[in-house]
């Protein structure tokens, strides 16, 4: 099967069958079958064979998955195995702690520059990276090679500046602001709404009581 015609729910499972191989790669196991991978996972090993068959496979019977082989698979089959450039559009304290998190450069994602439209923001450094005015944005993407814009901006101005993101050839944005965002079919959009996760567990714990 051709890995456009995969849905989204099985690539949404990949990053998850990435973050255990890492951990088995760091406990020094080799191999693993999927019924041992599905016991760590909680989910059943026919969801997993079901998952990693999509893409191949990747397993042998009677010996089951190389942890190190399987784990350089997935990552290549998530873009992985070539860094992407990355700029955060709103400095607040939302795009400080992007910033500051560190284990987005493990996987590859760098962050090149951070964007507000704030004066007074204007060349604080957030770990040694100063804070640039939006004028700038549009030189700086077509100059740095960005991939991705991070944005973490109230939603009144996420439009506009979506809109110049896409006069800037942005090739996916990682959307925090409270608004669907309407892009060409050549841009990737992952909405990220922190309310929505909050509002699940609500609803789990009502469900339970």
């Amino acid at each position: 099967m051709e890995e456009k015609d995969i849905s989204q729910a099985v690539v949404s499972r990949l990053p998850r069958y990435l973050r255990y191989l890492a951990d088995l790669k760091d406990e020094g196991i080799e191999r693993i079958s999927s019924q041992e991978l599905s016991k760590r996972m909680h989910v059943t090993a026919s969801q997993i064979r079901q998952d990693l068959n999509h893409f191949g496979g990747f397993g042998q019977q009677g010996y089951g998955y190389n942890v190190e082989s399987l784990y350089l698979e997935i990552a290549k089959i998530l873009g992985l195995d070539h860094q992407h450039y990355l700029v955060i559009i709103g400095a607040g304290n939302l795009g400080q702690a992007l910033l500051n998190y560190m284990n987005f450069a493990r996987r590859g994602f760098i962050f090149k520059g951070i964007f507000d439209s704030n004066p007074q923001l204007h060349g604080m450094k957030i770990r040694d990276m100063e804070v640039k005015p939006m004028e700038e944005l549009k030189d700086f993407i077509c100059e740095n090679n960005i991939d991705i814009a991070v944005l973490t901006i109230p939603k009144a101005s996420a439009v506009a500046v979506t809109e110049q993101l896409i006069e800037c050839k942005i090739k996916a944005i990682w959307n925090f602001a409270h608004v669907d965002l309407a892009v060409p079919e050549d841009v990737q959009v992952e909405n990220v709404h922190l309310s929505d996760s909050l509002m699940k567990l609500s609803y789990n714990i009502r469900r339970n009581r």
